[in-house]
């Protein structure tokens, strides 16, 4: 299979996180209900027996390490709690889960909690990485006209709607001193974009790692700009209220033991990228390439983080992406809304 191919069949599972305003949708819940079988029909459930339990939900990707490893359960085993995987292809799912109670933690992307909180969903923020805005860009095709972001005036961008592209993507523009308006935008998944950006249908493309570092491999894409110094493009892990209320050491180890895969990549890039490329299915010259721009580190979410994630909602709130403005602090950590 080609390395297209692989992208492509990597994209198509994140045609979900493409309809955020819907994320309870029917599909969403069939996808969970197999998940939760799954989660439920292991024999000797560990919850029965009034052990502790940390049900991972997780998408392909540095969860899917730490699973490998194996380390979280030689952590938590000592404390009496089991750990339970189960793997989602996209993260509006795995946030559906938690809301029906299916899971207790999970990875997730900048704009789907957004969505969650906004259906009423109980999450609470447990980690963020560090900021990585190498990890998502604008390229237009390798013979462009376009030099700067300037030019992308009345030009079709592609890029998935309701994302955390969409929402670099228009403060890019005004820092150029462009208006949101002044561009055409085509909202299409990664895949569809891709396809339309290889057919010359749109003049450029808004994505992220490692869909960027394909299309700059595979189509010799340009990189016009990156999200520095635009918006910080952090990754986060959530929970449930109630089991951070309850399980606070638990989600503690959980995030120690994540940043220190986060630390392993970082002296070790050549074997992340190996084995990165093995679970994504890609090219190791792709993840290369998506490593060699990421920043590493996972911690717990702080005020300044959820501020972050504030300036965001009330963007999309200002687009129309929700229905109503949020109070991020109403997803902050046990801590957080103790000091509060």
């Amino acid at each position: 299979m080609t390395d297209s191919n692989h992208i492509s069949s990597a994209a198509s599972s994140q045609v979900l996180s493409t309809t955020r305003r819907h994320w309870l949708a029917g599909a969403a819940v069939s996808a969970l209900a197999l998940a939760a079988g799954r989660l439920h029909a292991q024999p000797g459930n560990a919850a029965q027996s009034g052990q502790r339990v940390l049900r991972v939900g997780h998408q392909k990707g540095w969860l899917s390490i730490l699973k490998k490893r194996g380390t979280l359960e030689k952590r938590l085993t000592p404390l009496g709690v089991a750990v339970r995987w189960v793997e989602f292809n996209a993260g509006p799912v795995q946030l559906e889960a938690l809301n029906v109670g299916s899971i207790d933690f999970g990875d997730v992307g900048e704009a789907p909690p957004i969505f969650a909180q906004a259906a009423g969903a109980p999450l609470v923020y447990a980690g963020a990485t560090v900021a990585r805005p190498g990890l998502e860009a604008v390229i237009v095709p390798k013979g462009s006209p376009i030099r700067s972001v300037t030019d992308l005036k009345g030009k079709r961008v592609a890029y998935n709607k309701g994302s955390n592209v969409h929402y670099f993507l228009v403060k890019l523009l005004e820092k150029h001193g462009l208006q949101y308006g002044d561009v055409q935008s085509v909202f299409l998944a990664p895949a569809d974009a891709r396809a339309a950006f290889e057919k010359g249908s749109v003049d450029a493309w808004v994505i992220w790692d490692p869909f960027l570092a394909s299309a700059q491999k595979s189509l010799e894409a340009r990189l016009l700009a990156d999200a520095t110094g635009v918006v910080n493009n952090r990754a986060y892990y959530f929970t449930s209220r109630d089991f951070a209320s309850r399980n606070a050491d638990v989600l503690r180890i959980a995030i120690e033991e994540i940043a220190a895969i986060d630390a392993w990549a970082a002296k070790n890039q050549g074997a992340a990228a190996t084995e990165l490329s093995q679970i994504l299915g890609l090219d190791p010259a792709v993840t290369q390439l998506y490593l060699s721009r990421a920043r590493y580190g996972t911690s717990a979410v702080n005020a300044d983080i959820l501020a972050e994630q504030q300036k965001i909602a009330d963007t999309f709130f200002d687009l129309k992406l929700i229905p109503k403005k949020l109070n991020l602090l109403d997803a902050a950590p046990v801590d957080l809304v103790a000091a509060r």
